[in-house]
């Protein structure tokens, strides 16, 4: 078994990917302290770090699986971590269990500290990554995506940090998890082809070509009407409306995808990358907006 430098390990863990899980628990902390919560940031800021921790494991997870299922080839757009032989099958495995590991034992830590409805939600997150390749090879990738990035951490994020369980957070669930979810749903779209080859089916390819295009469009275009909404019914703070600014990235993006119909699947090479960016600048601009009017 070679040597592997730290880069290597940074590779295989995808570090690049972590907004889509950091945010929501960014987001939520802010939110909160929009609406006056005393924040306990300590804990917010290991609940962060923790959920970082189990996307890591996460994705070394489902690359392992996806590896053995052969549904990542020399030939597809997936990780390379394995298919290039930068590293063994059993080495990403034994990485990915130490990383459950550690995500584990730091949830049950905090769990011990703030109480024990923690546990539900920890446990909830913990079979959404275990159980993730499996249910992404039978159509139900989406669903967790929703569960395990959007609102299981929101709702763990207002536990540890404001004491309680506040399901008003999430209203700020939603509009991420959307974005968050469109990351996954255009890599499964344009990956159709050599996912049924692989022999398993995700949601794209029960859906189509073009009705997965017209529900990317609505991943990204409906969390732009749910906060304007959500502004004017003071659900949300006014200041708000500045994550209209990503709106053109939005539509850019919907635009490519719909687009790629007709076009093909190279068109929506890089679509994943592009939807991921657009989560952490909306995100961003959620964050910056609710710290913003908690002192106006």
């Amino acid at each position: 078994m070679k040597k592997h430098t730290f880069g290597e390990w940074m590779i295989a863990v995808r570090p690049w990917s972590f907004p889509a899980s950091a945010m929501p628990v960014i987001v939520t902390a802010a939110f909160l302290f929009w609406k006056g919560y005393e924040i306990s940031w300590g804990f917010a800021i290991w609940a962060l770090l923790n959920i970082i921790v189990f996307h890591a494991a996460g994705n070394t997870w489902s690359d392992y699986f996806d590896f053995k299922k052969k549904v990542d080839a020399d030939d597809t757009f997936g990780a390379k971590t394995l298919t290039t032989g930068m590293f063994e099958p059993k080495e990403i495995y034994r990485l990915s269990v130490a990383l459950t590991v550690v995500a584990v034992a730091g949830g049950l830590a905090l769990m011990a500290l703030t109480g024990l409805p923690l546990l539900w939600i920890g446990l909830g997150g913990l079979i959404c990554t275990l159980l993730y390749p499996m249910l992404k090879y039978n159509a139900l990738g989406d669903l967790v995506i929703l569960l395990a990035y959007a609102f299981l951490p929101t709702l763990g994020t207002s536990f540890v940090a404001a004491g309680g369980i506040i399901p008003s957070v999430l209203i700020v669930a939603l509009p991420l998890g959307l974005i968050t979810d469109g990351i996954l749903h255009s890599n499964n779209t344009r990956d159709m082809k050599t996912d049924s080859r692989a022999g398993i089916r995700t949601m794209a390819m029960s859906l189509g070509v073009k009705s997965s295009a017209v529900l990317y469009g609505f991943e990204m275009i409906f969390p732009f009407i749910w906060v304007g909404v959500c502004s004017i019914c003071g659900f949300m703070p006014l200041a708000t409306i500045i994550i209209f600014m990503t709106l053109p990235v939005a539509i850019g993006c919907a635009k490519t995808m719909m687009n790629s119909v007709e076009g093909g699947v190279h068109m929506i090479a890089d679509l994943d990358v592009r939807t991921a960016n657009l989560q952490l600048m909306f995100s961003l601009l959620l964050t910056v907006s609710f710290v913003i009017a908690r002192f106006i």
